[in-house]
C-alpha cells in the first residue's frame, strides 16, 4: 500500500519523516503498555475460570456462559487486547 501526504507548510520531508516517525513511536509504545494491560486482565481471568480466553470468548458468544460481571469484564478485556494487537501489528509494518 501506497499513501500520498498532502503537507501544508513549508516543512523539509526529513522534518515530516521525524514527525511521523515518532508519532508512530508513541502509538506503538501505547499499543504496547494496552496489550500488557489488557493481557494480565485476561490471563487473571484464564487462571480464575480455568480455561483459556480464546475459548472463553466462544462460550461467551454462544451464550454458554451466564451474565456475571466477570464475562462481560472478560469479554472487553480480550477485545481489547485483540483491538491492540491489530493495532501494533499495523504499526509495526509501517516504513518510512
Amino acid at each position: 500500500m501506497t499513501l500520498t501526504l498532502d503537507i501544508k507548510g513549508d516543512f523539509t520531508p526529513q522534518e515530516v519523516s521525524e514527525v511521523i516517525r515518532a508519532a508512530l513511536d508513541q502509538n506503538e509504545r501505547v499499543a504496547k503498555y494496552k496489550i500488557k494491560k489488557y493481557s494480565g486482565i485476561c490471563e487473571n481471568f484464564e487462571n480464575k475460570y480455568g480455561m483459556d480466553s480464546d475459548h472463553f470468548m466462544e462460550k461467551f458468544d454462544s451464550g454458554d456462559l451466564g451474565d456475571d460481571d466477570d464475562f462481560f469484564d472478560w469479554y472487553a478485556a480480550k477485545k481489547g487486547l485483540d483491538i491492540w494487537n491489530k493495532k501494533l501489528k499495523i504499526l509495526s509494518g509501517i516504513q518510512i
